[in-house]
């Protein structure tokens, strides 16, 4: 993939903190095998001692807030530990669903291989789940993260039988326009791509307090294959 300008990701920037709008495919840290580009090796050729504050999934677009001081950096990882930050999601998920304000309290465990379950004897999770859009065989959700677990919004929605599309590792099947679109027609010779080649999950939202106590709303606009995925479906409702 094509690295981008850094410069091209800020949403907000002041002295202590910078909030960027991460691209799906980009890890925020160096993964187990270390070497391939990340979001705080972009971010370290700019500011020599940045550090982020959480980490979003690899294929997880959105708002991802990095600290370009220690104090800043201590802050704000105060706020993420005692719950403090907002933080808003938005998910395509299979299915038709009306939700609510619903709130999701199953306790979550990783396992072994890079993977989470929902568990009774896992630490507490919490989700707060809204329709946002329905469509024929589709919803548009947002979702509020209370706890700030692995895969937890994506192991809730699979909870709720409302996988998100494209999230393979738990039940949220690939998108094929073909499926919704009756004269979808694929070049001779070709095959079928998925719509979207990641899971449909996008961080719309961070709130949180500089170091002067004064609330911050930053929010991310939608990355190219998200917001082409959900004007789609908005054919189809």
């Amino acid at each position: 993939m094509k690295l981008p300008d850094f410069n091209d990701l800020i949403l907000f920037e002041d002295d202590d903190f910078v909030i960027i709008n991460k691209p799906p495919f980009l890890a925020t840290l160096d993964e187990r095998f270390g070497g391939a580009p990340n979001i705080l090796r972009l971010a370290r050729e700019k500011y020599e001692d940045i550090q982020a504050c959480h980490r979003l999934d690899k294929e997880t677009s959105g708002a991802l807030a990095l600290a370009k001081n220690p104090a800043a950096y201590r802050h704000l990882a105060m706020q993420f530990e005692d719950r403090q930050v907002k933080k808003v999601y938005h998910a395509v998920a299979w299915g038709v669903h009306h939700y609510d304000g619903l709130r999701v309290d199953r306790s979550i465990e990783t396992t072994t291989k890079g993977k989470a379950r929902l568990a009774y004897k896992g630490k507490p999770a919490v989700t707060l789940v809204r329709t946002l859009e329905a469509y024929a065989r589709h919803t548009l959700l947002e979702c509020q993260p209370v706890t700030g677990r692995m895969h937890q919004i994506r192991l809730h929605l699979a909870y709720l039988q409302a996988p998100i599309v494209g999230d393979g590792m738990y039940g949220g099947d690939d998108f094929f326009l073909s499926s919704l679109k009756k004269k979808f027609n694929v070049k001779q010779g070709e095959e079928e791509q998925p719509f979207i080649k990641r899971f449909a999950l996008h961080a719309r939202q961070l709130t949180f307090a500089k170091l002067n106590g004064e609330l911050v709303t930053i929010e991310a606009p939608y990355p190219k294959d998200f917001r082409v995925l959900v004007e789609n479906l908005q054919q189809y409702q």
